[in-house]
């Protein structure tokens, strides 16, 4: 993507316009990655502003932001949004500010203004003269200092929780226990010195080794560990000789010998099925010739 924001479309001549009714009031303009944006003096911005809706046809007010440089003597830039529907292109509007001197409100020219002023106020602190309701808007009540300003502390100054004694939500200063505000950023494993929870059990405090879970076996003591289960290897049988083998000549005079289960040994009767019983006790009968046949 060639660029990281939609593109707005350049309008033509919007320099010299911009001249001719700012005037005097006009610091600077920028026309950087397709979009024009000018500064104009802090005192001036109403009449300014009134002069961009009416002749350069910038309709709407979209956004006022605020940007914080605590190394400029004006450290605040309050940044105004506008949007011309009719021509299809937006400017930025830049005026300095510092923590004292108000900037005048543009409420009477865009009603939108009175809330984004108060955020602005809100987060920055930047006071605008005739905003007729300049409160905070997104802090809480009580709430003390301003949270976009890169001085203001990440932890902030006061919290709030709900008390079951008072039955309500009580402010309280922010306090933090030393144990989570000091960083030494070395690793368990690398040198840090300081006891970890746990060390007790296997001895790393110097005291008695406790219960705790043993320290794993090394690969070198695996291997040893193993080696020393290991069942010694069978001796081979061997015959060698005719001891060793059972040969010679008793074994020979008793292999000459008829075996006794031979001797007994005879033929297994077959054996007879109940109609061949049947048919050897029964009486041989005369077979009679046919009729009509041979004899």
């Amino acid at each position: 993507m060639a660029s990281p924001a939609p593109l707005i479309a350049p309008r033509d001549g919007i320099v010299e316009a911009l001249k001719k009714v700012v005037g005097g009031d006009l610091i600077a303009h920028v026309f950087a990655v397709g979009e024009d944006s000018i500064t104009v003096r802090r005192e001036a911005v109403a009449g300014v502003m009134v002069g961009l809706r009416d002749e350069l046809a910038y309709q709407q007010l979209m956004e006022i932001a605020g940007v914080d440089y605590p190394d400029r003597p004006e450290r605040f830039e309050v940044v105004y949004h506008l949007l011309s529907v009719t021509q299809n292109h937006r400017l930025r509007v830049r005026v300095l500010a510092d923590e004292a001197t108000p900037v005048p409100s543009i409420v009477a020219v865009w009603p939108n203004a009175g809330w984004l002023e108060r955020e602005v106020f809100d987060m920055y602190g930047v006071l605008f003269s005739g905003n007729p309701d300049l409160r905070r808007i997104l802090t809480d009540y009580g709430f003390q200092g301003h949270p976009q300003r890169k001085d203001f502390p990440l932890t902030g100054y006061t919290e709030l929780r709900y008390s079951e004694e008072d039955k309500r939500v009580v402010y309280e200063p922010v306090k933090l226990a030393q144990d989570f505000r000091s960083f030494d950023f070395l690793s368990p494993w690398e040198g840090a010195d300081y006891i970890l929870p746990g060390d007790e059990k296997a001895g790393g405090t110097g005291e008695a080794p406790g219960k705790g879970a043993p320290t794993p076996m090394t690969a070198e003591a695996v291997k040893k560990a193993d080696e020393a289960k290991k069942a010694p290897p069978p001796t081979p049988k061997t015959t060698d000789n005719a001891k060793q083998t059972g040969a010679g000549d008793k074994a020979n005079k008793e292999a000459a010998k008829p075996s006794k289960d031979s001797a007994k040994a005879k033929p297994a009767a077959k054996a007879k099925t109940p109609a061949t019983k049947k048919a050897e006790k029964a009486p041989a009968k005369p077979r009679k010739p046919k009729a009509g046949g041979d004899a």
